[in-house]
């Protein structure tokens, strides 16, 4: 039928992408780790893009603003903008705490390391490239911290 036809047609050109889109993607597992280790909240651009020329922000979703710091607007876990990192803008607790792959920015590697994590890291979190030339312009990770399981 004619209709159903045109329907699954536009359904394709407003869902299916475009060759050669560059799309953000994270991971759909969650990043486990224990209180004091190192992690990494993977994120990368597919197919491979040199975006060390973008701004790349990293933020907590569901994250309160300071309320002892009325002047305080939007606050980021990590800020890359204008070729270096944006310490001013970042929230304090991530302060010395986290760092993109400097070197691997040629090839769209935006993953973030966070070091000595906390259960107050925990939660979810927005990579984010708003500049991009594209309809997929962030991806979600998920950060778990709980006990270390070591076995004797």
């Amino acid at each position: 039928d004619h209709s159903t036809t045109n329907t699954l047609s536009l359904r394709c050109m407003l869902f299916c992408l475009c060759p050669g889109e560059i799309l953000v993607v994270g991971s759909n597992l969650p990043t486990v780790a224990a209180p004091g280790d190192t992690v990494v909240l993977p994120c990368h651009l597919e197919p491979t893009f040199d975006v060390r020329g973008l701004t790349v922000e990293w933020s907590k979703l569901g994250l309160k603003p300071d309320p002892s710091d009325r002047l305080s607007r939007v606050e980021y876990v990590h800020l890359y903008r204008d070729k270096t990192e944006v310490p001013d803008m970042k929230i304090a607790s991530y302060v010395r705490r986290t760092e993109l792959f400097a070197d691997d920015m040629k090839h769209g590697n935006i993953s973030l390391k966070i070091t000595n994590v906390s259960e107050g890291d925990a939660g979810r979190y927005r990579c984010f490239v708003p500049k991009l030339q594209s309809r997929v312009k962030f991806a979600i990770v998920e950060l778990v911290v709980g006990e270390s399981k070591r076995f004797c």
